[in-house]
């Protein structure tokens, strides 16, 4: 297992970097996964806060999680015409 030695996001690049003790550095770029899994501006809003706030639970939710089960379930995107 490598050891992380940091994780943020670089506004630079757009993109979470992760750098391991071994010299590794682990790019992730945020604009490509938003276009991919994002369907609405609730979802892209969501991954922009832990891009902003927690990029190492983003880049753990991009690495090793499900992304597209993560957005359906925190977001509640209803269309005005179907709220009551």
């Amino acid at each position: 297992m490598k050891k992380l030695l940091s994780c943020e996001f670089n506004m630079d690049t757009a993109c979470v970097e992760l750098k391991y003790a071994d010299g590794t550095v682990l790019s992730i770029d945020c604009i490509a996964v938003e276009n991919e899994v994002a369907r609405n501006m609730y979802e892209q809003s969501e991954l922009d806060y832990l891009i902003y706030n927690d990029p190492l639970a983003y880049a753990d939710l991009i690495l090793n999680g499900d992304v597209e089960d993560y957005l359906r379930r925190l977001t509640d995107y209803r269309p005005l015409d179907e709220r009551e």
